[in-house]
């Protein structure tokens, strides 16, 4: 397939919300391999078709767990339930965070502890997953991604400052930025 460019926060596709997927044909299972494809290259654990360009509400992700158990898949028009999201400031090591959409940055983000996730696999049948940690935390990400949201978005006041000024710093935060996993190497 292929690894298609990855949007830079600053272009619209990311700052508004998804539209669902009407349509399970040929583009659609292109799209999601080639969204495979781009997920692995970056390396990343989730990507969402805004990401790539792509107004559609689905996210594909890729993360093994501490007991080696592989948890891959495609969200389609997902539907997600967390539990409330614990108050403090985030521990940097344990709940530090990145995207794809701000290559090489990572900041402490508090995010629920469980979640739940409800949404259709690519061949059209319905899934439902209860789960707690980092696989919690990726649904959370992506799920974020399908309504304009980044996680910088959610970082408190200093981190998101720091954001800023990486945007600024590599000429950013405006519309038509991408980087393409293997060419670019922004998240080496």
């Amino acid at each position: 397939m292929a690894v298609l460019p990855i949007r830079i926060s600053g272009d619209p596709v990311l700052h508004s919300a998804a539209l669902p997927v009407t349509k399970f044909d040929r583009t659609l299972t292109t799209l999601v391999a080639n969204m495979f494809d781009t997920m692995e290259a970056a390396p990343g654990v989730g990507l969402a078709a805004p990401q790539v360009g792509v107004a559609l509400r689905i996210f594909v992700y890729n993360w093994s767990d501490a007991d080696d158990v592989v948890w891959r898949g495609t969200a389609i028009n997902p539907e997600l339930w967390i539990t409330p999201t614990p108050t403090g400031e985030a521990n940097e090591e344990s709940e530090s965070e990145g995207c794809l959409s701000i290559p090489g940055e990572r900041y402490g983000l508090r995010r629920s502890a469980q979640a739940i996730l409800r949404a259709t696999e690519l061949d059209g049948s319905k899934f439902e997953i209860a789960t707690d940690g980092w696989l919690a935390r990726i649904f959370q990400h992506e799920f974020d991604h399908l309504d304009g949201i980044l996680y910088a978005d959610r970082l408190d006041y200093a981190s998101a400052k720091s954001v800023g000024k990486v945007l600024k710093k590599r000429g950013w935060g405006i519309p038509d930025q991408s980087w393409t996993p293997g060419v670019d190497h922004l998240e080496d």
